[in-house]
């Protein structure tokens, strides 16, 4: 590469975060691929009769799934080369603010609104998974500041 190329990145920020939306249709395709995984694989494991409560089945199959899901989001939704040390526990952070969310969302919606409940549902889904999105993309999957002047 050229010195006049190579002193233009340099002085590129590489800081510079892409747009919001970027990355959003992977995120999707990702959420959705990992709640239809979900209902699959909680479908067949209570179908099988376990022993174990329906709750309880739910629970291992949705812990199951965190890992491969964060997987996939790294690598897809967000392309991101943050360090596992640092985006897995933030990502863990935000699903527990998500369920927080879902649940604050759910109270306001179902208890100050007369919607039907599908409708209801389907909002408190598209507001936690859009606050959901940007959190994970400015923070969890984010690259350190030093990361970033390092490279």
């Amino acid at each position: 590469m050229s010195t006049s190329l190579e002193s233009l990145m340099r002085d590129m920020d590489r800081s510079a975060a892409p747009p919001a939306w970027s990355g959003f249709l992977g995120f999707v395709c990702v959420g959705g691929a990992g709640a239809l995984a979900f209902v699959a694989l909680s479908s067949l494991f209570i179908g099988l009769g376990t022993g174990l409560a329906d709750w309880m089945v739910n629970t291992l199959c949705y812990g199951a799934l965190i890992v491969p899901v964060y997987s996939l989001h790294r690598r897809f939704s967000f392309h991101s080369d943050a360090p596992h040390g640092q985006a897995m526990p933030r990502y863990m952070a935000v699903q527990a603010m998500a369920l927080g969310l879902a649940a604050l969302f759910s109270l306001l919606i179902h208890g100050a609104t007369a919607m039907p409940t599908p409708a209801a549902s389907t909002l408190v889904i598209v507001l936690t998974s859009g606050v959901n999105f940007l959190v994970l993309r400015s923070w969890a999957f984010a690259r350190s500041h030093w990361a970033v002047q390092a490279a």
